[in-house]
């Protein structure tokens, strides 16, 4: 079985070992196994540790059936000896979001009586799901502040293994999930929990804690947040963006969220303007349309052929067509590679949505609606004046 030195020194960055074999997953993944390792893979929670042995890089690390596997981008050349890399940055921003996982866990439980359910280190934030379906402002910033406040107090981290006998001598958060090899991560006088994964050796190197968010997730709620390095690359970013909406709405922070709230009524009240504005002259174009029909068989037919106009446009058109006149309207938009066209009758004996069942045969379209009223669309497979012409010998 390899040997975790990872759990000997969680501060490890570089070692050598012996290759015990390397070969190929169910998935056809070449991995490595070492008779030592310093890679954590992945478990409770967190992320594996990524690096290199030798030259290849090794992407994942899991263990199955107590076998510890390095996935890498290639197998090994032959060799005895194997030097491995821990990329440390990585491993000392799961120690920082894991540690500080623990300690927001316990900053809820004591303050509020709220327990963590389950775990997620996620690439930019992390996330807790709390046993309850309500949560207020107050609530998260009492565990934020106590966390913080643990955080400054640089408290010790201790890791101890147990036997199931020995748990009833521990103030246990949350009973361990495991029987055996059962291991404790200690933050004394304030958290004692079951963990298998990687933390430094004091809380204050968590950094400091920062909640972002919460939601409610089924019946928990889920706790957004970020720890150490995190929090100042969080900072970062909203950082900029302040400054950039400082200048876009000439509004210091404190008046941005007035100025947006004033941009969103003005857009509403200009949309609404522009929709109105645009309806009179829809209105407009549909009064010079009805007055330039054509004498088609002894019926009055309105036909145009349109570029880039909505199906919205052309119903509008069609409509205000059918009020001014006993006509038949038949409006056809070329829009790209597609077709779209809005046929209407104030005459009884005349079927449009027969004519627009011919009209998606024709286009391998699809349309429906109403004897007077039908609309519609298909690829543009002909022209609008072809489709028009085919319309027109159905008359």
């Amino acid at each position: 079985m390899t040997q975790k030195l990872y759990y000997l020194d969680q501060y490890i960055r570089d070692f050598k070992t012996k290759l015990i074999s390397q070969e190929r997953s169910e998935d056809g993944r070449w991995f490595a196994i070492l008779e030592e390792t310093a890679f954590y893979p992945a478990g409770g929670g967190q992320p594996s540790d990524t690096g290199t042995l030798n030259d290849n890089a090794v992407v994942e690390v899991e263990e199955i059936a107590g076998v510890i596997r390095h996935y890498m981008d290639r197998p090994l050349e032959s060799s005895h000896e194997v030097e491995g890399r821990i990329e440390w940055d990585k491993r000392l921003d799961h120690m920082q979001q894991h540690s500080g996982q623990h300690i927001l866990s316990a900053a809820f439980s004591g303050s509020s009586g709220y327990e963590t359910v389950s775990f997620h280190l996620g690439k930019e934030t992390c996330s807790i799901d709390l046993n309850i379906e309500e949560i207020s402002e107050e609530d998260c910033m009492k565990a934020e502040a106590l966390a913080n406040q643990k955080i400054m107090e640089n408290i010790p981290i201790h890791t101890k293994w147990i036997s199931k006998n020995e748990l009833a001598h521990y103030p246990l958060r949350k009973t361990p999930t495991v029987e055996k090899d059962i291991r404790l991560v200690i933050i004394p006088g304030f958290d004692y929990n079951g963990c298998g994964g990687t933390h430094p050796k004091s809380t204050g190197q968590a950094g400091m804690i920062k909640i972002l968010d919460w939601e409610k997730q089924r019946k928990n709620i889920r706790v957004t947040f970020v720890c150490g390095k995190r929090v100042t690359s969080q900072l970062h970013q909203k950082n900029e963006v302040l400054k950039e909406l400082t200048g876009v709405l000439n509004a210091p922070p404190p008046q941005m969220s007035q100025a947006v709230r004033t941009l969103i009524e003005n857009a509403n009240k200009n949309e609404k303007l522009l929709a109105e504005a645009r309806e009179t002259i829809l209105d407009y174009e549909a009064d010079i349309l009805s007055r330039s029909f054509e004498d088609i068989k002894g019926l009055k037919v309105v036909k145009q052929i349109f570029s880039q106009r909505s199906m919205a446009d052309l119903q509008h058109l069609a409509k205000g067509v059918l009020q001014a006149n006993e006509a038949v309207v038949l409006l056809v938009s070329e829009n790209g590679d597609k077709l779209q066209f809005v046929f209407g009758s104030a005459k009884a004996d005349k079927n449009m949505k027969e004519l627009m069942a011919y009209a998606v045969q024709l286009t391998e379209g699809k349309g429906g609606g109403r004897p007077s009223l039908a609309q519609g669309g298909g690829n543009a497979v002909l022209t609008g004046e072809e489709l028009m012409e085919r319309l027109l010998d159905k008359f």
